[in-house]
């Protein structure tokens, strides 16, 4: 395996199966390893590279202009960490422009040099998004050299030997460590997020990697937020007599964090307290149920996937961000489907 120089690339993506993509490096210099997923929402970009659920992967943008609003310190999803716990890479068609909105406070290259987000620009994204969903979200390592050097053969292999998501209990990291209150509303044009607000609820969020905004949409509505750690247990949490419980969303393989959760969560559903799971959080609830879960071969990420409500026949518009789901095959006889 020697050291090569590619004359014009300064970043390549090295697919395991061998592939070699090459363009433009684009914010941290380094090497990054993880799972190419493909994302096809049109905004939300600096949501999408700060979510926890997205830890360990490369997010590829099918939308080809990313950048055009700048970063600021508000729009950042995860509640701490950078990249370690969150998106390692990203992947564009075109390189991030100069910003241009009133709310940008640095320009997204700057941004993901600082958070460790190493970056490839100039790659056909149509084609990598036709290869994914045709063979499924390969491992690769994405990596940037200013000096255009790269060791292709060990990049490939390094992507070869990872064992990948299955089996990976990624929310023992994205956690928080030890228990808060949260009263941030949602964001509001022109004010910014809302303030405290009376609350009306007491619920308890358990983090196995929550992003900011369920947070707050929790407390627009009038609850009063109480964020515990992933591994905390169902009788201290029903010591504080919420209202309700939410299994927030997260990284990795449910069953392998349910390993630990699933127990508990099922302790919560016999208390007849109501809990809700979203993304990882409702993967486990039906693993508590004694349904099982599956990889998906493209996963489902972006912010226009259309989900029908099967007992009113409406069909929403909605954000997602999973690589597993719930085998539908599985569901025990007193478990119902409600939306596909």
């Amino acid at each position: 395996m020697a050291e090569q120089i590619l004359p014009g690339a300064t970043g390549v993506l090295a697919l395991a199966d061998g592939t070699i993509l090459q363009g433009i490096g684009v914010g941290a210099v380094g090497e990054a390893l993880g799972e190419v997923c493909f994302n096809t929402a049109m905004t939300g970009y600096q949501e999408i590279l700060t979510d926890p659920s997205y830890m360990a992967q490369i997010v590829a943008f099918t939308f080809p202009h990313i950048g055009n609003t700048g970063t600021n310190l508000e729009d950042i999803e995860q509640i701490g960490g950078g990249s370690d716990t969150s998106a390692r890479g990203a992947i564009f068609r075109d390189a991030p422009t100069d910003p241009a909105n009133y709310r940008s406070g640095a320009d997204l290259d700057g941004w993901m040099k600082r958070r460790g987000v190493v970056g490839l620009s100039g790659v056909d994204t149509r084609a990598l998004t036709r290869a994914i969903r045709e063979k499924g979200m390969p491992h690769a390592v994405i990596a940037h050299s200013p000096e255009g050097r790269f060791d292709l053969d060990a990049l490939v292999a390094r992507a070869r030997e990872w064992t990948g998501l299955v089996g990976l209990d990624l929310a023992k990291d994205a956690s928080c460590r030890q228990s808060f209150t949260w009263d941030e509303g949602l964001w509001n044009w022109p004010d910014g997020y809302a303030g405290p607000r009376e609350g009306k609820y007491d619920v308890v969020v358990i983090d196995y990697g929550v992003k900011r905004n369920i947070l707050r949409a929790l407390s627009s509505i009038g609850a009063h937020v109480t964020v515990v750690p992933a591994s905390t247990t169902a009788a201290e949490i029903l010591a504080r007599n919420p209202d309700g419980v939410l299994l927030s969303n997260g990284p990795g393989d449910p069953a392998a964090t349910g390993a630990y959760a699933v127990p508990e969560i099922r302790k919560l559903v016999d208390s007849g307290k109501p809990v809700f799971g979203i993304c990882l959080g409702h993967q486990m609830l039906a693993l508590s149920l004694g349904a099982k879960t599956v990889k998906m071969e493209q996963g489902h990420h972006g912010a226009n996937h259309p989900v029908k409500d099967l007992t009113t026949g409406k069909v929403e518009i909605v954000s997602m961000n999973h690589g597993f789901a719930v085998d539908r095959d599985s569901l025990p006889d007193a478990v119902r489907e409600t939306h596909v």
